[in-house]
């Protein structure tokens, strides 16, 4: 549970942007999106190794 406290003077739009960030590091908006529709286990095997690829190729990259 993602939990921000409002400072004394602070304005709801700056704490309600603190949230949002605080919720994006936490990885819980992707959880959100990735449940919000069914996905077949060979789209979600075909997008883990797309995922490996990239960490490989951007591996390489820094590397070099």
């Amino acid at each position: 549970m993602i939990h921000v406290k409002v400072r004394d003077n602070e304005p709801f739009e700056k704490a309600l942007k603190r949230f949002t960030k605080s919720c994006e590091k936490s990885g819980l908006m992707s959880e959100i999106k990735k449940h919000q529709h069914f996905e077949k286990p060979s789209e979600q095997r075909k997008r883990k190794e797309n995922a490996a690829r990239r960490k490989i190729r951007k591996m390489m990259m820094e590397q070099q």
